[in-house]
């Protein structure tokens, strides 16, 4: 017997917050600059740990299933920021009143509601448990903090990000706390590129905040191996990762790094150690493989050159480059990820498909990972017209995420697939983290 498919109501907000759904407009989605109503493959319940938004200045649309007809309302659009772990197939429809405020730096789910729960459009790409603190109460990880800062009373990383662990509820600063999973090694105070949703520093006529404080400092040597040598201690499958969303660009300090990564490695340090990078530097990326290192993770919100040049704005460097750093990090041993930041209308298209698995092919990328770009869809939308890619008849029509995976890996099959930085303590066993 076939599986039953919802089709969720509308969901709206009043002005006082209180959500409610529609007796009879269902759920709309927008894919790009496009509104239709989601497709029945890929509505999911809303996960655990998933939040919900109001949308200021922004009304609700929805979808009238009598006459095919799109229903403005009047009343507040709401949206979903799904948990760690699920990529977006769709976001949030909605119309935008004048002078309406620029969304802060998350994820816009659409949202629907059918019989007692939420629903998103949405895939679950990894099950790794690693951002999950469900039955985790903060006392323990308060005590986590304490400790480290005990034991370590002079290492400015620890208190770093035992801050970060305890005011911004960091998920890598709660897991170094708990000692478990990934451990962060913010580095660097500087950038060479001016990301359009840089979550550490944002100019002020951004008209929204930076998530996260940047490190004010650059650590030793000597405090990054303390943080790396007790999580190893603590955690049989440890994961260290320079590159966090409270730094820079990590391989502008490539030379602490790497000495503290050959430090690591020569008393003994097992593990995976990982760089989350914009891939600037080539040199700096063989530095890294050459001290010991195990993986890079290449952020990358397009393989189109002039898409990926007008959402990081890079300094001094080019798109050129970043395939340079791809190449010398795999001539090094290291294994490959993208951090492909997805965007529903934008990225799983005709285009953006060909050059994507052009670059995997090329570069036998090993690994990526799905993960939903955080920007106001409006403002990325602004970003991709001015870029000039969307004048492409290839970017005119959305082929859906999972279509868009499915063509990927048929294309490119030893290509795996996750959300977070995998551990490669086996790495003939690494299995695919997607959920089938």
């Amino acid at each position: 017997m076939a599986e039953h498919k919802p089709r969720p109501k509308l969901v709206f907000a009043d002005d006082d917050g209180n959500i409610y759904d529609h007796p009879d407009l269902e759920m709309l989605v927008r894919r790009g600059d496009r509104l239709e109503p989601p497709r029945p493959d890929e509505i999911i319940a809303l996960p655990p740990e998933s939040e919900l938004f109001l949308l200021p200045g922004r009304d609700a649309l929805g979808f009238d299933p009598d006459s095919g007809e799109i229903e403005h309302m009047d009343e507040r659009a709401v949206a979903a920021f799904v948990s760690p772990g699920y990529t977006l197939s769709a976001t949030a429809a909605y119309a935008a009143r004048d002078g309406a405020p620029t969304l802060p730096l998350f994820a816009y789910g659409a949202v629907g509601f059918s019989g007692d729960r939420f629903y998103v459009c949405a895939a679950k790409v990894d099950n790794d448990p690693r951002q999950i603190f469900t039955g985790i109460p903060r006392d323990r990880i308060m005590k986590g903090a304490q400790a480290l800062r005990r034991k370590f009373p002079k290492n400015r990383l620890i208190e770093h990000l035992s801050g970060c662990a305890l005011t911004s509820c960091c998920p890598a600063a709660r897991n170094l706390a708990l000692g478990r999973f990934e451990a962060p090694l913010p580095t660097s105070r500087a950038c060479n590129a001016r990301c359009i949703g840089c979550l550490s520093l944002q100019d002020p006529d951004s008209g929204f905040p930076s998530t996260q404080t940047r490190i004010r400092f650059r650590p030793t040597a000597q405090e990054i191996v303390e943080v790396m040598t007790e999580h190893g201690r603590r955690e049989k499958r440890p994961v260290f990762s320079f590159g966090q969303g409270c730094e820079g660009e990590p391989l502008t300090e490539a030379k602490v790094i790497g000495e503290a990564v050959t430090r690591f490695r020569q008393s003994g340090g097992q593990g995976t150690v990982n760089i989350n990078t914009n891939a600037s530097l080539p040199d700096a990326v063989e530095t890294f493989a050459a001290a010991g290192g195990s993986s890079i993770r290449v952020s990358l919100s397009s393989a189109e050159p002039a898409l990926y040049e007008a959402y990081y704005r890079p300094q001094g460097y080019a798109f050129a480059d970043v395939r340079q750093s791809i190449a010398r990090a795999k001539a090094g041993g290291l294994f490959v990820s993208l951090n492909y930041l997805f965007f529903p209308g934008v990225t799983d298209t005709e285009a953006e498909l060909a050059a994507l698995t052009e670059l995997v092919d090329t570069h036998k990328v090993d690994f990526i990972q799905l993960r939903n770009l955080n920007l106001d869809p409006e403002l990325y939308m602004q970003v991709a017209t001015a870029s000039g890619v969307l004048a492409d008849p290839a970017r005119q029509a959305s082929m859906g995420l999972a279509h868009f995976r499915k063509r990927l890996r048929k294309s490119c099959p030893w290509l795996k697939f996750g959300y977070f930085n995998p551990y490669l303590g086996d790495r003939d066993g690494l299995r695919d983290k997607e959920e089938e």
